[in-house]
């Protein structure tokens, strides 16, 4: 449970002002449609941690304990850097097709948007760390639904009275104490 629990709260914190929470912005006011729209994002995510979460296990398993140990140290360490980067939606990354419907575009646009995003590093990590692969998946899917659930029907109103700032430090202070957990608790 502990596995499950960690990486909600870690996800959930880390995509507090993440592209992929501003696309969910855009694709809301975009497309008007709340339910296909979480229901795209609730199957992108699903797919892209459940990959890096295959990774994670892959890594883990190939490089052993040991080194992994140190590898998820600065991997996390890395991650409390980063998360302190404000993310920003690049015109691109806007999702045109209009052709597939609101919920295909939903998926398209949140599975690409997501790679190589915090959140699916951090789902990389989190299964390299737990032993626990459908927990670390089930929670980091439940950490951005949490998160961008309600940014898809509450919106604006929403994004503007969260100290996103203060929910990006917090978040990489708990990711500086993953990284010393890693390296001191074996």
């Amino acid at each position: 449970m502990e596995s499950f629990f960690v990486s909600t709260g870690l996800v959930a914190l880390a995509e507090m002002g993440d592209k992929t929470q501003l696309l969910s912005l855009v694709l809301a006011a975009r497309f008007r449609k709340p339910w296909p729209i979480v229901a795209g994002i609730l199957v992108a995510t699903l797919l892209n941690h459940a990959a890096a979460a295959a990774v994670g296990a892959f890594v883990n398993d190939w490089i052993g304990p040991q080194a992994m140990r140190w590898v998820l140290a600065a991997s996390f360490l890395a991650m409390a850097v980063w998360i302190m980067i404000p993310d920003k939606l690049d015109e691109d990354e806007t999702p045109a097709t209009s052709r597939f419907g609101v919920f295909a575009a939903t998926a398209l646009a949140f599975f690409l948007a997501e790679m190589g995003d915090k959140t699916q590093i951090a789902t990389v990590a989190l299964a390299a760390r737990y032993d626990a692969l459908a927990s670390v998946v089930a929670g980091t899917t439940l950490g951005m639904m949490l998160a961008n659930a309600p940014v898809v029907f509450l919106g604006d109103k929403l994004t503007r009275k969260l100290p996103i700032r203060t929910i990006h430090a917090v978040c990489a202070a708990i990711f500086v104490l993953l990284g010393i957990a890693c390296v001191l608790v074996p």
